[in-house]
């Protein structure tokens, strides 16, 4: 048996889904600390529900293991599982008053009325439902249902409680209140709540351990703060707040370049003259005069968002965020002070050689100067370049020569789109198709998690013959 850290209550150790051959869950490992507050936070279709499901049971993997209590759980259904879960839809039964929804699941399992009814009153009084029990659900706002949900689900005393986006369905004023309470109710009941959410704001405000995921991985697990302060990529930093996400190089330790500029940082280990991600949160630059710093800017845009000034500054041809509680007019050129501190320093989300890919030629015409190659399930004709059939050439792309296909038409189809990240003067997007990952540069936004068709310009690329080919 593999031992488990002693106050982790769940682990999942390699978990692996597949729906349709298409990979939702890409053998992750994730442990879950008892009576925490943990939020598994990410864009849809990146696999956080999928995850909850293998947790209670609605799902079992294709690979791997789940561990309770340090006790294997593959194969138990989920009412034999000591977790309950609470859904964005709170299957309330609309035919029973409060007290009778809450005491539903001790009924069922033979509990006596003495301790149904106590029990039932204490879990009312802890969800702030004293008084209601006899009130018909259809007629309680919809956080009172879903805290009727959550003691129904709790009353049972499970050691976990999952919920699946249970705020979703509110409004804004109604869900800001439960993001509150919901951390209240896990306090006074001691009990493990798994968080789903897609929603920034809630992971910071409830958490006490963020899980980022995207695209059926797991990109970080921190607390609120580091998750925040210290992203671990380009992506996580776009996801969790607002910031700037700008290409830099790692000059050396404690050294890195920013749009031609040098800049002291307090990262090192990234080696010497290494692309590396920048990033700076709007909250962390000063406002100063022009000709006492190195970053300078135009302001193109002001707005006030009541506790600070959001204002837009083009530094170099790039966009730029800041927050201020000190306003500036448009036009004014404004210098950008940021601390070493405040310059987060993150390896390139794309660590592998980027477009570059081997294909053979099934078809070629000197006259013409054309050839034909294989490339996955499509043959792609390229024009202004001759090599004899059979030919094994290696093709090298720059970001700038792939572009989504307007006609719908591409070279290669149904191509899906992992993430889409601004770096100030356009968008970054990583693709994959089935064999390998792309990275694409864009003016245009892009939505994560969609297919589309790519499409390639070859009179960008470079051609290489595979040694031993002739």
């Amino acid at each position: 048996m593999k031992q488990i850290e002693n106050n982790t209550i769940i682990s999942l150790k390699d978990i692996y889904v597949e729906f349709d051959g298409e990979v939702i869950l890409n053998h992750i490992n994730l442990d879950f600390k008892d009576k925490e507050f943990v939020t598994i936070l990410g864009p849809s279709g990146c696999g956080k529900t999928t995850t909850l499901r293998v947790i209670g049971g609605f799902l079992e993997p294709n690979e791997g293991e789940v561990y309770f209590d340090n006790k294997k759980i593959n194969g138990i259904p989920p009412h034999k599982r000591n977790v309950n879960t609470v859904f964005q839809k709170y299957s309330l039964f609309p035919h029973l008053n409060v007290f009778d929804n809450v005491a539903f699941g001790m009924r069922i399992k033979k509990i006596p009325k003495d301790e149904i009814k106590k029990r039932v009153r204490e879990m009312l009084a802890i969800v702030d439902l004293k008084g209601y029990e006899k009130r018909n659900v259809a007629k309680l706002s919809g956080g009172q249902q879903q805290r009727v949900a959550i003691a129904r689900a709790l009353v049972c005393d499970p050691k976990v409680l999952l919920l699946d986006e249970p705020l979703g369905a509110l409004d804004l004023k109604l869900r800001k209140n439960m993001q509150w309470e919901l951390k209240q109710i896990q306090q006074k009941t001691n009990t493990t709540f798994i968080y789903i959410t897609h929603d920034q704001e809630e992971a910071l405000t409830m958490s006490d351990t963020i899980v980022v995921m995207n695209n059926g991985v797991i990109e970080q697990v921190g607390t609120p703060t580091e998750v925040y302060n210290e992203p671990q990529n380009a992506f996580v930093a776009d996801f969790i707040g607002e910031a700037n996400i700008i290409n830099g190089v790692m000059i050396d330790d404690c050294r890195v370049r920013v749009l031609g500029v040098e800049l002291e940082c307090v990262d090192k280990g990234f080696g010497q003259n290494t692309p590396v991600d920048i990033v700076i949160r709007p909250e962390d630059i000063e406002i100063v005069e022009p000709d006492t710093v190195p970053l300078t800017g135009t302001v193109t845009d002001v707005v006030f968002k009541g506790v600070h000034y959001e204002i837009t500054v083009i530094c170099n041809h790039c966009e730029w965020i800041i927050h201020s509680t000190e306003s500036a007019k448009i036009g004014d050129r404004i210098g950008m002070k940021v601390i070493p501190f405040n310059i987060q320093i993150m390896n390139k989300m794309f660590d592998k050689p980027y477009n570059t890919f081997e294909a053979e030629v099934v078809y070629s015409n000197e006259q013409e100067n054309t050839i034909t190659i294989k490339l996955e399930d499509s043959e792609i004709d390229i024009e202004g370049h001759f090599f004899e059939v059979g030919t094994k050439i290696r093709a090298i792309l720059p970001p700038n020569a792939l572009s989504i296909a307007g006609d719908g038409v591409g070279d290669l189809n149904d191509v899906y789109i992992e993430s889409v990240i601004f770096k100030g003067e356009h968008n970054e997007i990583i693709l994959e198709s089935d064999n390998q990952k792309w990275l694409m540069q864009s003016d245009q936004d892009e939505q994560v998690a969609t297919y589309v068709p790519l499409k390639f310009d070859f009179t960008k690329a470079r051609f290489q013959v595979v040694e031993g080919d002739t």
